[in-house]
């Protein structure tokens, strides 16, 4: 795997080897063929993707009865298409009936930048959150998204795999190990918590970096598997430090500082936490994605700013 790869072509190659493996998979899109980069598949194995053209809900309905009829069942469009309209049949086709669907939320996020907020899923964690039987993941490398997705194809039960719009580097090295609800400790400090989900893991990663020639000690958390969570082993991994940052390009409410403020607040945890993201009542910018992760300070040099803050107000 090289160092640094799209998350859709990791997706699609992990497809090509289950099928060659004897895995009935059908890719179903929405005239996404293109965001998905499913032409390696479609050339591989002519006939076996549905192309439902831009009709989500059909989408989401075609996917569930082909997972009623014996078929590994996976959805590949855009995130934002696929949560917001086919909002009702997910909730329905897929999560109330159990049906064995794999969706895939391509280019979350904000990663569809200057298209604005028509294209950008900023709330897509949070309305899953709210349907009770779907496993949801978000990876941060290709390596892990890798691994999740051979889980994801070997577990009946409807699942959501939320990815990134653009290629991301490597975090792990060949002895990582995904496993449903465990959380991953980067790197351990004692001074501050960073936590994140997704792509916004690798701004942690920067910001621990720079943190660090501070004085600052932080430890870095990626949380890739957002239901289940070991809410155990993350409440450990984050009481004994001073103060605690969340990170993720999504709506503050719902996500990765939603799930990280409810696993202080039950433990009765009195450790200050600030929630970086989407803000309240907020939109995420039309702008590359530099300048919106700068302006709504969910890059590295904004997580370096609230970190200081935090850790000079309880000084």
């Amino acid at each position: 795997m090289s160092n640094s790869e799209h998350l859709a072509t990791v997706m699609v190659n992990a497809f090509i080897d289950a099928v060659e493996n004897g895995v009935d998979l059908v890719p179903v899109v929405a005239d996404s063929t293109s965001t998905a980069k499913i032409s390696p598949f479609m050339k591989k194995f002519p006939g076996r993707v549905v192309n439902v053209g831009i009709a989500e809900q059909t989408l989401v309905g075609a996917a569930a009865g082909l997972a009623l009829g014996g078929k590994i069942a996976v959805t590949c469009n855009a995130a934002p298409f696929l949560i917001s309209r086919a909002n009702e049949q997910i909730k329905v086709d897929i999560c109330y009936n159990n049906t064995n669907v794999k969706l895939f939320g391509l280019n979350a996020g904000a990663s569809y930048g200057p298209l604005a907020s028509t294209h950008h899923s900023i709330d897509d964690i949070s309305v899953l959150r709210g349907f009770g039987n779907i496993e949801i993941y978000a990876p941060s490398s290709p390596l892990e998204c890798r691994q999740i997705i051979d889980y994801a194809l070997a577990h009946v039960g409807p699942v959501y795999i939320r990815l990134d719009g653009k290629a991301l580097p490597e975090l792990h090295d060949e002895n990582y190990r995904f496993a449903p609800g465990n959380i991953d400790v980067l790197c351990e400090g004692n001074d501050i918590a960073l936590v994140a989900m997704g792509s916004t893991v690798h701004e942690i990663v920067e910001a621990a970096t720079q943190l660090a020639a501070e004085g600052i000690d932080a430890t870095v958390i990626s949380v890739p598997s957002i239901r289940p969570c070991n809410t155990s082993q993350l409440l450990a991994a984050l009481q004994h430090h001073r103060a605690v940052i969340s990170v993720e390009e999504h709506n503050i409410n719902g996500g990765v500082g939603s799930l990280v403020a409810e696993v202080l607040a039950e433990a009765a945890c009195a450790i200050p936490l600030r929630r970086l993201g989407i803000a309240d009542g907020q939109y995420a910018i039309a702008a590359d994605r530099a300048a919106t992760r700068a302006r709504h300070e969910i890059d590295a040099a904004g997580v370096v700013k609230n970190a200081r803050e935090l850790l000079t107000a309880r000084q």
